[in-house]
């Protein structure tokens, strides 16, 4: 998608701490973070969100969230959260599926 952000964080165009890159997935640190660990995980397809991406490539929403994984443990988190938002009232900004990883803090409930 040409005016998606992450697409062209994907692409290399727009530059982003990049932590992890497979050709399923592109993790990088949140420009706004809410924890002192703050990662975003993100397929290499575009897809307009966790929904999209769980109905129309199953294996690399499996990727997406495997890789979440991965970057909590190469961040030292052993607790953290993982939160998709779907749609803009759940807080969805990006209209490209993404991941939060955030932990590094007591994270209370509920959130937001």
């Amino acid at each position: 998608m040409p005016d998606c952000i992450f697409c062209s964080i994907v692409s290399g165009d727009i530059p982003a701490n990049i932590v992890l890159r497979t050709p399923e997935v592109v993790a990088f640190t949140d420009l706004n973070p809410q924890a002192p660990t703050h990662i975003l995980v993100i397929p290499t397809e575009h897809h307009e969100n966790a929904a999209a991406l769980a109905q129309d490539n199953p294996a690399q929403a499996a990727a997406v969230l495997a890789a979440t994984q991965k970057v909590a443990a190469e961040a030292g988190l052993t607790d953290y959260r993982t939160v998709f938002n779907t749609g803009p009232e759940a807080g969805q900004s990006v209209f490209h599926a993404h991941a939060h990883v955030i932990g590094g803090r007591n994270l209370g409930w509920p959130p937001g």
